[in-house]
């Protein structure tokens, strides 16, 4: 298999790509991104996208992106392209899969062929939307003990949307799964008369962007009515790239989505498989076995997910005291804008690194904190 190319311009390091396959015979993209000079003693973060994203979001050329500034800060970064990834040839293929997948599979996996290259070296996770809520069943199951710090953005343990959202994605879920296998976002490629026009006119109601890309993404979220970012906050570039950035939904996935939004908690969806069972039917319900600092961080005006992370927060530190879990908003921010806005790296990633050098300092007792 052959991976997109990752679209990358990275002054500090070289991307090294690893081959890795799923137990479950997936073939999935991970890279690493080796600091100049080859630094090999660093503290290593592992990213994780979210659906129908890919690593790309964390690499944009057109701005000074996450992986710049954990490399600046001293981290080694590590990407996952999880079997949503957008830059996976078969993604757009009938190629069913549920989160469980994720949760079981991807990350996990993910997570052992990392330690298998960095030895005993602290290991977190930054993982964005549906990453960060498959990551918190993975957490919730003990598959992925032993990290040093967890910071999901946008949405954890308890999704949260709103209630005009909810009623689009489930009724109008079920109208897309009667027609499509995938809901594209690129209209340039699906074209002015194609099945997909009345749902590409529709996004553009009320719009003030003249990009069609944009509106089904900006103003309609693939066809739910929420919105996945704060227009201005992106960079130009990025703005023309957004068909790059996001792929096709595939509607097969909507099922457990709406699952997973009627309990506002990561529930399993695959209740008949013996080869799940070592997901817990209901995250929250293990949450317990959380044993990393989790940081919850969400943009103010989050459109998709709304106050998922806050929720996440209140309810975490009412259930279970024991645990580090931590919750920051920043004023103005997206949804997805917190990762790939032009001036996240001002504005956002300070808070993902302050808490992963604090982390880091327990993790590795008498190691002095960064400067």
């Amino acid at each position: 298999m052959t991976l997109r190319p990752l679209h990358a311009r990275l002054d500090a390091g070289t991307v090294e790509q690893i081959p890795f396959v799923a137990s479950d015979g997936t073939e999935l993209g991970l890279c690493r991104v080796v600091p100049r000079g080859g630094d090999t003693d660093r503290p290593v973060v592992l990213l994780l996208h979210g659906l129908t994203a890919s690593a790309d979001m964390f690499v944009l050329p057109e701005t000074r992106n996450l992986v710049e500034v954990l490399l600046d800060a001293g981290y080694e970064p590590w990407l996952l392209d999880w079997r949503g990834s957008c830059r996976l040839p078969h993604n757009e293929r009938r190629v069913r899969y549920s989160f469980d997948d994720v949760a079981l599979y991807d990350i996990p996996e993910a997570v052992a062929a990392v330690r298998q290259r960095i030895d005993d070296r602290p290991l977190s996770i930054v993982a964005h939307c549906m990453g960060a809520l498959c990551l918190s069943m993975s957490m919730a199951a003990g598959l992925v003990p032993g990290l040093s710090a967890v910071v999901a953005q946008g949405v954890f343990l308890t999704p949260k949307i709103s209630w005009q959202t909810r009623a689009r994605l489930h009724f109008g879920g079920e109208f897309l799964r009667s027609r499509f296998a995938n809901f594209p976002v690129d209209f340039k490629k699906v074209g002015m008369w194609s099945r997909y026009s009345l749902i590409f006119a529709e996004a553009s109601i009320g719009a003030e962007c003249k990009d069609p890309t944009c509106h089904i993404l900006q103003n309609d979220a693939w066809g739910v009515g929420a919105s996945l970012f704060e227009h201005d906050n992106l960079h130009e570039r990025t703005h023309d790239r957004l068909a790059e950035l996001f792929g096709t939904v595939p509607v097969w996935i909507l099922p457990h989505l709406r699952r997973v939004e009627l309990a506002h908690s990561v529930v399993r969806f695959s209740t008949d498989d013996g080869r799940y069972d070592r997901l817990p039917e209901n995250a929250l319900d293990e949450a317990g076995r959380i044993d990393a600092p989790v940081l919850l961080i969400s943009g103010s005006d989050n459109g998709f997910w709304l106050d998922s992370n806050k929720l996440c927060h209140q309810v975490l530190s009412t259930r279970y005291p024991e645990l580090d879990v931590r919750y920051t908003e920043v004023p103005g921010y997206g949804h997805v804008d917190p990762i790939i806005g032009r001036n996240a790296a001002l504005d956002v990633f300070g808070y993902i690194v302050d808490f992963l050098d604090e982390c880091h300092v327990k993790a590795v007792p008498g190691r002095p904190a960064r400067a």
